[in-house]
């Protein structure tokens, strides 16, 4: 219970459904704020103090856990080593992957629960050979399947999301508010939690020391120097600093972040343009495709708020004996970076996810030899095969 609208009401709904439900809140910082700013941050002691209230209206027993050590670990330092690394990484896929539906699961079967309950907005439904499948919930506009497109089998069959068939956020505030929840018109978190003014930039400064280093063009040119290379992330266009103006008197846009040799990659807008992502780090949400290694044709969703683009994927062995998660999008998708995840759909189902570890641009130059690669090893694709 995060002490927001949704975890109440799914707890609420989920007492009402016969099920024997215990409150628990995530202490995920050693020095919590007292209060929220607005709608900024999560997990304050205010927040904690409104989980316990909700609870005590429900009439369930309620706990806090201590995960901060966990949080830290998993997902501030991940943070914090992705950026350095040049990548764009995911905090709530890292926290639902280790934290909510991983340490916090692995305690309650433990203690002998059945399930973690949460306020996602998404579905859980059982196929004719009762296997379990993540969907999208009913509600396109509140869908979160996307930050829990790391969920394994095992983790689905562990996990409930009452209010994954509620149609608007609107009717679970009013249900809220019905039920005498003091946050049913709580402001929404949003942010990283754990930077809550939301400057990024300046968090990552003080914990990542500065180098100064080169900004080049696509064709290698110098065009300016940077403090370093951490404060910049594909598709920004502001704060590049660079004094030479393009040719063609257009904008500059971050292509690439390399931080092995500390250099910044700028070049024109269309150059963000991607055809093709793929990643050596990749699950599957339920059970598998019977022949990933078959080109298949699915959906992907790279952002949490982006729309499904359609696309042709494919688990394919490289040359050197790595096996990665190739993903063709049938319209180039924009500003892609390595870090980010990408959730494969098939209809309303999540099939799987990948953490983008390399990108090709469809606006390649004549060296670029990896934009020639085909994607497929097959000569057309077919519809997936998920049932075994």
């Amino acid at each position: 219970m995060s002490g927001g609208v949704d975890s109440a009401v799914a707890a609420a709904r989920a007492v009402e459904a016969g099920h024997e439900v215990v409150g628990v809140h995530l202490a995920l910082s050693r020095m919590p704020g007292t209060l929220r700013t607005g709608s900024r941050g999560c997990c304050t002691v205010e927040d904690s103090m409104d989980a316990q209230r909700a609870a005590n209206i429900i009439g369930i027993p309620y706990y806090v856990w201590d995960f901060s050590e966990r949080f830290k670990l998993d997902v501030v330092d991940d943070f914090i080593a992705e950026y350095a690394a040049g990548r764009t990484p995911n905090p709530c896929m890292r926290c639902n992957e280790k934290i909510k539906f991983a340490a916090l699961l692995e305690k309650a079967v433990a203690l002998g629960f059945d399930a973690v309950c949460t306020g996602h907005y998404a579905s859980i439904l059982t196929d004719a050979a009762g296997n379990k499948e993540l969907h999208r919930a009913s509600a396109e506009a509140k869908d979160q399947s996307y930050v829990l497109g790391v969920l394994t089998a095992d983790q689905i069959a562990h996990s409930m999301f009452p209010l994954g068939t509620t149609p608007s956020k609107t009717l679970v505030r009013a249900e809220a508010a019905a039920r005498g929840f003091s946050v049913a018109n709580k402001p929404d978190s949003y942010d990283i939690c754990f930077i809550p003014d939301g400057d990024t930039r300046g968090w990552l400064g003080e914990r990542v020391a500065p180098a100064t280093g080169d900004i080049l063009d696509r064709e290698g040119n110098k065009l300016g120097t940077h403090e370093g290379a951490v404060a910049f992330t594909v598709g920004q266009r502001k704060g590049l600093s660079i004094g030479t103006p393009a040719a063609d008197g257009k904008p500059r846009f971050v292509l690439e972040v390399r931080p092995v040799s500390n250099t910044v990659v700028v070049g024109p807008r269309e150059a963000l343009a991607v055809k093709e992502i793929a990643g050596d780090s990749y699950t599957w949400s339920g059970l598998a495709p019977e022949h990933p290694e078959v080109a298949f044709a699915c959906h992907v969703q790279i952002r949490a708020h982006s729309d499904l683009e359609p696309a042709i994927a494919q688990v394919v062995t490289r040359q050197d004996g790595g096996i990665e998660f190739k993903i063709l999008p049938e319209t180039p998708l924009t500003g892609v970076s390595p870090g980010q995840t990408a959730v494969v759909y098939i209809g309303t189902r999540v099939l799987g996810q990948c953490t983008i570890d390399r990108t090709v641009s469809a606006v390649p130059l004549a060296t670029d030899s990896a934009a020639t690669a085909p994607l497929l090893s097959s000569a057309s694709a077919s519809p997936a095969t998920v049932n075994a």
